[in-house]
């Protein structure tokens, strides 16, 4: 079958229309789109969008659409699916040397651009829309949610794995009184927690969550250990060693809270064009990987579900991106801007079709005597 039919039949199987009339439907700028799309699947797909090749003006329900009907893997050529899996498994991506790539390239864009985009918070990760009227609400909800699911106290100390711009530790500092000891590998994070936190006892290291020479040179034990955003860069290859480290930091009768995106099954396989573009060298861990690397290690107390939450963060996200994009085109292109308005609003499509979740995991190394309360 020609490739255009191809494309126009899994796309009328989610609902949407070919040159159609309907906000998710796609428009063909450049006929080229369905020959690149057979050959490249969702890279091509990606790119021709960022060329302007095709346009969409409700990309998140189209991508609602496509996901919620599991049409996505259509736009993946089988050959890629395994090519990628075969060196997701065989090779680690996410060597100490490798992982500095996600902050080179992400992380380190400039912090003009995540300011005008996450708002004061500065957490770059979902916010928990309970009861918040607003963005910055969702944030401090999320980071109080976080310390009182480990039930942190004045005077305790926590290890932080992956610490974003510091705003968690800032948070955690003023509002309980706690000690924390963070530890990042993008210099533009690094250096903007470290003056945002001045005061505070917070202490930030700019080394990899492996180099515990560096953050903990002592060994000495923390009351907790928390992780935020950090998992989706660790790798199939290094859970265990991640989940290790977390508990030779952790008293015996601390808990861990590990927050991280998650996918629905255990496949290697991750997308070319985010894998590209935006996250390089990451992958979405599945329950099964994260639990096979606690056993033995952790107990799990507590799995909180969040994801459907991550699909209005990247709506905020999206709109304060647009909001700011005549300050921001000054330093990025329109290139840039389509770019990312794909990569925001095509996430925000996958939550909602909850092909991508957001768990927080309470963990605790020997079990809460009288067990774990549950906190929401």
């Amino acid at each position: 079958m020609p490739a255009n039919h191809l494309l126009i039949n899994f796309l009328e199987s989610a609902g949407v229309t070919v040159d159609g009339q309907k906000p998710h439907d796609i428009r063909i700028l450049d006929p080229r789109l369905f020959k690149r799309l057979q050959i490249q699947g969702s890279l091509g797909a990606g790119e021709g969008y960022m060329e302007g090749w095709w346009d969409c003006d409700q990309l998140d329900e189209l991508f609602y659409r496509i996901c919620r009907n599991q049409i996505d893997g259509n736009f993946n050529k089988k050959w890629m699916v395994i090519a990628k899996s075969i060196m997701n498994t065989m090779i680690n991506l996410q060597t100490r040397f490798r992982s500095l790539r996600v902050a080179q390239e992400h992380y380190n864009l400039g912090n003009d651009l995540y300011e005008r985009m996450l708002g004061p918070t500065m957490a770059y990760t979902c916010g928990y829309w309970k009861n918040a009227g607003n963005l910055d609400e969702a944030q401090n909800n999320k980071f109080d949610l976080i310390c009182r699911k480990l039930g942190v106290k004045p005077g305790d100390r926590i290890l932080e794995l992956g610490c974003g711009w510091g705003t968690l530790a800032k948070y955690a500092a003023e509002k309980y009184g706690v000690q924390v000891v963070a530890a990042n590998i993008s210099v533009e994070q690094v250096n903007y927690a470290k003056k945002q936190c001045q005061g505070l006892p917070v202490e930030f290291f700019l080394c990899d969550y492996r180099d515990e020479h560096m953050y903990n040179p002592s060994g000495s034990k923390f009351d907790h250990v928390v992780s935020v955003g950090l998992c989706e860069h660790v790798g199939i290859k290094n859970y265990k060693t991640f989940i290790d480290i977390a508990r030779r930091n952790i008293k015996d009768d601390g808990l861990f809270l590990l927050h991280t995106i998650g996918r629905n099954d255990t496949s290697q396989f991750v997308d070319p064009w985010i894998t590209k573009y935006i996250f390089p060298n990451s992958i979405l861990p599945s329950i099964k990987l994260l639990s096979g690397a606690m056993e033995n290690q952790f107990i799990f107390e507590d799995l909180h579900n969040i994801g459907a939450d991550y699909d209005k963060t990247l709506l905020e996200w999206h709109k304060n991106f647009n909001n700011n994009w005549e300050h921001l085109s000054e330093q990025y292109d329109n290139k840039f801007f389509r770019l990312w308005n794909y990569y925001l609003l095509s996430c925000a499509g996958a939550f909602r079709a909850r092909s991508m979740q957001l768990w927080q995991m309470v963990l605790s190394p020997n079990g809460v005597i009288g067990g774990y309360d549950t906190v929401r």
